[in-house]
């Protein structure tokens, strides 16, 4: 089935909106209530980027197994992608776009300095990930990074940089 979106472009696959069971679901996203009308069971990930346009969020496997989805609902670290968006009505939907609400948060300044995207197609759910984790254990050990940062999957094999970032984001300069 091929779809017509919004913006003009078309996607080709399943119609992830069903039609025949619209509804008014409202959430707060990076800090704004938001209405949307759609299918109760539509993933969170599509809503995000085709109804509200937030295209930080990538999809990466559809099944929750990658972390490149990855937002924070009330604070919690969820996989976008299998998330249908009644679990998360009235909850706090934070996005990448969302994360640094003055300028670049301290994790998105720590991968600029340890340099750690490649392709970068991973990079928001990673520091969405990091961001959750940073906001339970300000000074983690890499065990609990590795902790936190397992299920996030990065193809290039950053995953060495990307521990120094969260080390630097703790505050301690990208040192274990």
């Amino acid at each position: 089935m091929v779809v017509q979106l919004a913006n003009g472009v078309e996607e080709i696959g399943l119609d992830h909106r069903d039609r025949t069971n619209m509804a008014d679901v409202t959430l707060r996203v990076n800090g704004s209530e938001k209405k949307v009308s759609v299918s109760p069971e539509t993933p969170l990930l599509w809503v995000l980027r085709d109804t509200l346009e937030l295209t930080g969020t990538k999809f990466g496997c559809g099944a929750g197994l990658c972390g490149a989805c990855t937002v924070h609902a009330d604070g919690a670290p969820i996989r976008s992608c299998s998330t249908p968006v009644s679990q998360v009505s009235g909850k706090n939907i934070t996005t990448i776009e969302g994360l640094g609400a003055n300028g670049l948060h301290v994790l998105q300044q720590a991968w600029i300095a340890e340099e750690v995207p490649q392709c970068g197609y991973c990079q928001s759910g990673q520091i969405m990930s990091a961001a959750a984790l940073l906001a339970k254990t300000p000074n983690p050990t890499d065990e609990q990074i590795t902790q936190a940062m397992n299920g996030n999957l990065c193809r290039c094999g950053t995953y060495e940089r990307i521990r120094k970032a969260i080390h630097r984001a703790a505050g301690n300069g990208g040192a274990r």
